[in-house]
């Protein structure tokens, strides 16, 4: 995938234009695509980095490489940013899904909350790819089988990232909670009156008085 996205250069020039070329897991950028010839003006691998998703700005995203590298990203539109948030996730996942080694660093106190965002990433990436398969199972020239297996093929290596993505939040989640583990309360049983289970013994009691009363005045 290639296209047109803002990328943030400093505070002097702020937004500039940049020429995105996405190809074999890598990320490039030119100045133009008349330039692409003369050489990019960087690159990044996707694998390790983290695409983190705006939710104030809808054209956002951010690539971030923890404790090294942040790239901040527009796109033109909307739907421009959703068509690179999901190439860009379905190149991490394939990558992913190879066993390729990515970053493991998880002292940023931000990267609970990144793997968060990346997990909204690929659950929306999932939603697409099922579309995909549906769509051309359902296709009105019949099945597509060639289209089926494609994405099939994404929606499984996404489906391991997805996994993946997940047990690092519970690793995660569970290394920072420094409360105790939760322990059901024992339920309020209190327990009965001694003056109920002997009530029983006191009125046996009234009943032997009264009879050795009753007698007695029999006998009288």
């Amino acid at each position: 995938m290639e296209g047109v996205l803002w990328k943030w250069t400093n505070y002097w020039n702020g937004w500039q234009t940049r020429w995105f070329i996405l190809e074999n897991g890598i990320l490039s950028y030119y100045k133009s695509q008349e330039e692409v010839n003369q050489g990019c003006k960087g690159s990044v691998k996707v694998s390790v980095c983290q695409i983190n998703v705006n939710n104030i700005d809808n054209t956002r995203l951010d690539l971030v490489i923890p404790g090294q590298q942040h790239m901040y990203l527009r796109a033109p539109s909307p739907p421009d940013r959703q068509k690179w948030l999901v190439a860009l996730g379905s190149a991490k996942a394939c990558v992913d899904s190879k066993g390729e080694s990515t970053v493991t660093g998880y002292d940023d106190t931000n990267s609970l909350s990144d793997k968060k965002s990346e997990l909204r990433l690929y659950c929306d990436l999932m939603m697409q790819q099922v579309h995909a398969v549906k769509s051309a199972v359902n296709a009105d020239n019949g099945p597509e089988l060639q289209t089926i297996e494609d994405a099939s093929s994404l929606l499984t290596a996404t489906c391991d990232t997805f996994i993946r993505t997940l047990e690092d939040i519970m690793r995660l989640a569970s290394s920072n909670t420094t409360n105790p583990p939760y322990e059901m309360p024992l339920p309020n049983i209190i327990p009965p009156k001694n003056n109920v289970t002997n009530k029983p013994q006191s009125n046996n009691k009234v009943a032997r008085q009264a009879l050795s009363r009753s007698l007695s005045q029999e006998n009288r």
